[in-house]
């Protein structure tokens, strides 16, 4: 079976490091306020492709450096040479970047998303694609594609966005492009929660770890069957969580979970 060591990962667009059970992925171009480049998004995708078969890491958290989370797209690596390819080079590009998404929310673990600052674009996406979003007063989250003559439709915005605030809220941020701060983003819940700026990385990454220890195979099971039920209806939602819950039912930490709580002690998952 194939395994892929997280911890030997070497990045080459981006940080990345392994702590105990939790993976940090911090986008380190701030002088730019943290753009992508091509290279970078397929670095992501192969990234969150692989982490499929990861079992060294529990959970991930994506933040960025100096400030800002991602201003989106380097304007002048990725939009300038887009206005000059045809139209398979542009779809092969689109697919890409979609694929990003795809492979994020496809990957087992837990992402958390430590945002402060800029927010924008594609580094919007990757905050949707994210499981749990945790940021700060002064933040600001903007849609920007409509801002450069495009669809608010990219990366799959018009599906993660208004299952996460709603059709309207989605709607009027995607058509103007604006720049939403840190309370109206917890007030729609884009936000979980909002932390002081040197406070968000470490609340995240203390979150993560409290997933990382807990039952993972539950938890890869919660994330896939979130996915899997977005399109689906109440009857067919309801028989899949029965399978997706008996099959838990049959794991070592399920066990342990009865053990330890008839012993009135804390369960120590192991993720089996």
């Amino acid at each position: 079976m194939r395994e892929f060591k997280a911890a030997n990962y070497k990045a080459t667009h981006f940080g990345w490091k392994v702590e105990g059970k939790v993976a940090t992925l911090t986008l380190n171009r701030p002088e730019k306020k943290n753009p992508l480049t091509f290279d970078s998004y397929g670095e992501l995708r192969d990234l969150f492709q692989d982490m499929v078969y990861a079992n060294d890491v529990k959970a991930v958290v994506i933040t960025g450096e100096g400030g800002n989370f991602c201003s989106g797209g380097d304007v002048h690596e990725i939009i300038g040479p887009l206005t000059k390819m045809e139209m398979p080079g542009l779809l092969e590009f689109c697919r890409m970047t979609g694929d990003a998404v795809k492979a994020m929310r496809m990957a087992p673990q837990p992402i958390i998303a430590a945002i402060d600052g800029i927010c924008a674009g594609a580094g919007t996406m990757l905050a949707c694609a994210s499981d749990i979003r945790l940021g700060t007063a002064r933040s600001k989250v903007a849609f920007l594609f409509t801002r450069v003559g495009l669809a608010g439709a990219d990366m799959g915005a018009c599906t993660l966005l208004p299952r996460l605030i709603g059709m309207s809220r989605a709607a009027e941020l995607l058509y103007t492009g604006r720049a939403m701060p840190g309370d109206e983003a917890e007030r729609y819940g884009f936000y979980n929660t909002l932390h002081a700026p040197e406070e968000v990385l470490a609340a995240a990454t203390k979150l993560a770890t409290t997933l990382a220890d807990g039952p993972t195979f539950g938890h890869a099971m919660t994330k896939k069957m979130l996915w899997q039920e977005w399109s689906a209806g109440l009857g067919e939602c309801i028989e899949a969580e029965a399978q997706a819950q008996s099959i838990c039912m049959q794991t070592n930490d399920f066990e342990r979970a009865y053990i330890a709580f008839a012993n009135k002690q804390s369960p120590k998952f192991e993720g089996n």
